[in-house]
């Protein structure tokens, strides 16, 4: 149980809702969380789950037409209606975040070190030459080699490892307590995904903040997370210690998930995959979102959507099927 002091994030009931001409799209449908000071939280799921829409909401960075409604509390501060000019400094400062695709995330028309030493003037005062200065040492911080020298390119003069490690130094400029990791290894070829999350752990141990890491990765998540949460069509379906979510899931979408990993020890023609598709977010859900696609749903799973509960102390599990092993 985490003690009230070691609490840095709590979510509760968050809801990030789109009303469209075509209907309403319940992206994050009453998620609840917490990450610790200094913790790892894994997050899970197929594309359009509700990852990423969750660290947007926390970043204040909802799209367009989007609404939030619950809570987001980040130490004495609670995040949701935050005026605007507050959540700025919030915002790369108290929380970052490094975004899947650095080219789409980085301006082309600043060098990285103008736009690390832009984190540095915001939040941490500093002057333009002094900011200039510190953004080489973060360069150098993320193994940049010939740092000064990289402060002077655009993003595109960067190969894509580079251009990753520029954001994470970018991100950590503002000394954040939360880092949120949105797929940030997805693009790269395995020996800089290593790469990455070697340095993204050093950085971790270095500065004690915390780290929300959202994969589809589930490799990945293994080794660094200290609990995963699995996240199903905008709900939060299993969380559980990292050791215990591999070793016994409980959810049959959780189960699946782990099915689909490759493992030496199975030779098989083809991995085996989930069946069946996501549902549609604009339509109305009856039951359990995964009854569709599961072949353990009867009556009770096709009516009524089971609440998350306590299979035992640090195992929650939203099914009617799953059972304390």
């Amino acid at each position: 149980m985490t003690e009230p002091k070691d609490i840095l994030l709590e979510i509760k009931n968050l809801k990030t809702y789109f009303y469209l001409d075509e209907g309403i799209v319940k992206a994050v449908e009453g998620a609840d969380l917490i990450v610790p000071r200094g913790g790892t939280i894994g997050v899970v799921g197929e594309s359009g789950c509700g990852k990423s829409m969750t660290a947007l909401a926390l970043m204040g960075l909802i799209p367009s037409g989007g609404h939030i409604s619950g809570h987001i509390r980040l130490g004495d501060l609670d995040l949701v209606d935050l005026p605007d000019a507050d959540y700025r400094q919030v915002r790369g400062g108290r929380i970052a975040m490094i975004f899947q695709e650095p080219m789409t995330a980085l301006n082309p028309v600043m060098t990285i070190g103008e736009q690390i030493a832009e984190v540095l003037r915001l939040h941490k005062g500093m002057d333009r030459q002094g900011a200039l200065d510190r953004a080489v040492s973060f360069l150098d911080a993320v193994h940049i080699p010939s740092a000064k020298r990289r402060a002077s390119d655009y993003p595109h003069q960067l190969s894509g490892g580079m251009r990753q490690r520029a954001m994470i130094a970018m991100a950590l400029a503002g000394e954040p307590e939360l880092l949120i990791a949105d797929e940030p290894t997805t693009a790269l070829d395995v020996t800089i995904q290593a790469q990455i999350v070697d340095l993204m752990l050093e950085l971790q141990e270095r500065t004690g903040m915390a780290m929300q890491f959202i994969s589809h990765n589930l490799g990945l998540v293994s080794e660094l997370a200290d609990v995963v949460v699995v996240m199903y069509a905008g709900a939060i379906v299993e969380m559980a210690p990292a050791s215990e979510i591999f070793e016994n899931p409980r959810h049959p979408y959780t189960i699946g998930l782990m099915t689909t990993l490759p493992d030496l020890a199975r030779r098989v023609a083809r991995l085996p995959t989930i069946p069946g598709m996501v549902p549609d977010p604009r339509k109305p859900m009856v039951g359990c979102r995964f009854a569709p696609r599961c072949g353990l749903a009867d009556d009770q799973c096709r009516t009524s959507e089971p609440a998350l509960s306590c299979l035992k102390p640090d195992h929650q599990v939203a099914c009617y099927k799953a059972q304390a092993q």
